[in-house]
């Protein structure tokens, strides 16, 4: 595989959308990682989950898979690494505007620079509505539509939306 091979086989990953939320890629998600050639010439993908046990994981894998074959890439490994731990401080400023497009609040930065901090009571989130922009909002329910989103309802227009959890 030569570097406009890899090139290419990054550029098709970047096309293969999150299952759960199919307006956003994997790429803009920060769920890839890296693309690169092995020894034996085979494409290695690297993949972190937003969380170890998202159950997205098993699908996102075929489809990395499939989007490669189409392109005509035969040989691929797939490596699920879970250290440096995902934060949502790697989607993409592209990734956050399609997500508030879709109706997502996009998270606050996490501003990770080191472990995740344990936290007993929960911090209280100014969510900004991604239907009419007021933060006027309120966490219905800690966990949304996945476990990597809350459920919130705005104030304001009184539309529920999930809100993509700071990690």
């Amino acid at each position: 595989m030569t570097i406009t091979q890899e090139k290419d086989a990054r550029e098709t990953l970047a096309r293969v959308v999150d299952p759960e939320i199919p307006v956003i890629t994997i790429a803009e998600l920060g769920i890839l990682r890296a693309v690169e050639q092995t020894a034996e010439g085979a494409v290695r993908v690297t993949i972190t989950p937003t969380y170890s046990g998202c159950p997205a994981m098993d699908v996102i894998r075929e489809e990395i898979r499939v989007a490669l074959a189409a392109d005509g890439f035969r040989d691929v490994r797939i490596d699920t690494v879970l250290s440096p731990a995902w934060t949502t401080d790697w989607i993409t400023a592209d990734g956050r505007r399609k997500l508030a497009d879709f109706g997502i609040a996009p998270p606050a930065p996490a501003g990770r620079g080191g472990p995740v901090p344990v936290v007993i009571q929960p911090r209280p989130v100014a969510v900004r509505c991604p239907q009419c922009g007021s933060e006027r909002t309120r966490e219905v329910s800690r966990f949304g539509s996945t476990a990597c989103k809350a459920q919130y309802r705005c104030d304001a227009c009184l539309e529920p939306f999930d809100y993509f959890k700071s990690l």
